[in-house]
């Protein structure tokens, strides 16, 4: 799907005679579908066999119209949520509404027929009533392999989107009940994950459930009323949306960001945003973002679609419900072969994130200038998994440790809130594995998951700390990864400072360990070596001289601050002892400083 402009705005157009339907029931059917939507989403992570699914929760379930239209979602990855729909619109144009037939079920995993990147598997299904598609359901998960050159989906120096693995714009692999042996067969000998058909089997299963379930809610109420209550609910959506855009300032605003580099160190990928708000009107322009042809850093539509969506999303009221009325509400320019929507053919596993990502940081940048309290960056600097490989001793078997572990890092503040937890808000529901659970997966130790002090980005509400993160591998491995956010951290907000910056550090331990500068590739590491991670902070927001000094101190006891960090930062002084646990605020030498400080950062200005 590659668009000189695309504007999300849609049309109904219905065929039948639509059923009157009042706001009661259009709710209840409305909470039934995202019931569903909860329940498919469940289904996976209690039916799948690999721990990126049955543990990580990187899945999300819609459902859509018979035209395609988002009706309903699960909490989850907002990405996710937001790019599952434009698979099964190609398949609705490609194949035709005839070809979608009771006990069908379809898979769809190609980056430039609507999906993110490779490893996002959508499988959906048709509902149908008297022989006509009334509702999709769509389960889409993040598997840990696509076939192609390397282990692991991410293939970031590859060529092309050939290289990064095997593409399916659209198959059947259920057809009307019955599962094709020979779509399912090539599909599992073009992975190398032994557990692939499993997950595949778990998201089928997911789908035909949702069916199932739905055609239980169009037997109750009709499928002319739930039709109509999909209609009202999207125009519900669309009014609300417009009415809060109609109360935001009107105004041009512009921002850029940067990621560090692309897979192949071409440094400082450029995005560019100007956001017009014109009465109810919302434009969000990504001209002038940049073009060079031989970066390896591609985002696309489907994918620059989905970010821009939930960093809007964020600042709005959280109950308009987010279906395709709210899409609808947005034009969206996005210029062919820029980095947020690639001409054909460029590899788009890395970019997913970075690009991809770092949409929601130059909208919030943006937004920052007119409504800084609603300028929270949905974003985070991963570059992509830590992928090892190698044979684990204990089977024979070689193994793909995607590195799903608990992390902390990137996570900005809010007006009025700290950060807090561990990851970012744009990773939605998605959870992490413990420490030992991944132990008894791979042959590895996890020796350290701390905090880092002194990381978060100072503000009058902090950002969230980073983590300090230390992995021992206990047999002959390779290593794969990509890393950003050394020279472009999370960045702070109305007056906020930058968190600190992410380092990646492997074989710790050696005679030579090695700082990773952009990209790791298959970097062999010895049994007993180390992989040390310092993940970033997140940004903060305000002026950190604002903060209140009760709540310094109160970082410092909890080892979030430093006591020079304090001083330094935050213009607080301490008296006492740390060691001795009675710190207390000198509120008159706090004044000094602060005074001193705000004086000499406006000679700077």
């Amino acid at each position: 799907m590659n668009v000189d402009m695309v504007s999300l705005a849609g049309h109904r157009d219905r065929l039948v005679e639509q059923a009157e339907v009042d706001p009661v029931t259009a709710e209840v059917v409305r909470g039934f579908m995202e019931t569903v939507c909860f329940e498919m989403a469940t289904y996976v992570s209690r039916t799948a066999t690999t721990p990126i699914l049955n543990q990580s929760n990187e899945r999300n379930a819609t459902i859509l119209d018979g035209q395609g239209r988002l009706a309903a979602l699960s909490v989850g990855i907002p990405q996710f949520m937001l790019t599952s729909t434009l698979p099964v619109r190609f398949a609705l144009d490609f194949l035709g509404a005839g070809e979608f037939r009771a006990g069908d079920v379809f898979v769809a995993n190609d980056p430039y027929h609507g999906g993110g990147h490779l490893p996002d598997y959508n499988v959906f299904a048709p509902v149908l009533a008297d022989g006509r598609l009334v509702l999709i359901p769509s389960i889409q998960c993040h598997h840990g392999d696509t076939g192609g050159a390397v282990p692991g989906g991410y293939n970031v120096t590859a060529n092309d989107i050939w290289g990064e693995g095997v593409r399916w714009p659209a198959v059947k692999v259920v057809d009307q009940g019955r599962e094709r042996r020979d779509v399912m067969y090539a599909l599992q000998a073009n992975n190398r994950l032994p557990g692939f058909l499993g997950d595949l089997r778990a998201q089928i299963g997911a789908a035909q459930m949702a069916a199932a379930r739905l055609g239980e809610l169009i037997e109750r109420y009709g499928a002319q009323m739930v039709e109509s209550s999909v209609d009202y609910m999207i125009d519900y959506a669309s009014r609300r949306f417009v009415e809060e855009v109609a109360a935001w300032p009107d105004g041009v605003y512009e921002a850029d960001a940067y990621v560090d580099h692309d897979p192949l160190g071409h440094p400082d990928v450029h995005l560019h945003v100007k956001v017009t708000v014109a009465g109810s009107h919302l434009e969000v322009d990504y001209t002038g973002s940049d073009e060079r042809q031989e970066l390896q850093a591609w985002s696309t539509f489907g994918n620059t679609r989905g970010c821009t969506v939930a960093q809007i999303a964020s600042m709005m009221d959280p109950e308009i419900p987010k279906n395709e009325g709210f899409f609808d509400s947005i034009d969206l320019v996005v210029p062919a072969g820029c980095v947020l929507n690639p001409h054909p053919g460029k590899p788009v596993s890395a970019g997913t994130h970075h690009p991809g990502i770092d949409i929601g940081e130059v909208i919030a940048l943006a937004f920052s200038k007119a409504m800084p309290e609603r300028a929270v960056p949905q974003t985070y600097k991963t570059g992509i998994p830590t992928t090892i490989t190698g044979t684990d001793p204990r089977t024979g078997q070689p193994f793909i440790d995607p590195s799903t572990e608990v992390y902390a890092g990137w996570c900005n503040a809010a007006r009025g809130m700290d950060a807090w937890g561990a990851q970012a808000a744009s990773f939605g529901n998605l959870w992490k594995a413990t420490a030992e659970i991944n132990e008894s997966l791979f042959p590895h130790v996890q020796w350290s998951r701390d905090y880092r002090i002194d990381s978060g980005g100072p503000g009058q509400w902090r950002g969230l700390c980073g983590s300090h993160y230390e992995k021992e591998v206990r047999v002959p491995a390779k290593v794969y990864t990509y890393v950003v956010g050394m020279k472009y951290p999370m960045p702070g907000i109305a007056g906020g400072k930058a968190g600190a910056p992410n380092c990646l550090t492997l074989k710790v331990g050696s005679s030579e360990p090695l700082v990773v500068t952009h990209t790791a590739e298959w970097v062999p590491l010895a049994a007993g070596e180390r992989i040390v991670y310092d993940y970033g902070g997140g940004g903060g927001w305000g002026d950190p001289l604002d903060r209140d000094p009760e709540a310094v101190l109160d970082d410092v006891l909890d080892e979030y601050v430093s006591l020079e960090g304090a001083s330094r930062d935050y213009g607080v002084v301490l008296t006492g002892s740390l060691e001795e646990l009675d710190l207390a605020v000198d509120g008159e030498a706090t004044a000094q400083l602060r005074a001193r400080m705000r004086a000499e950062a406006q000679a700077v200005i």
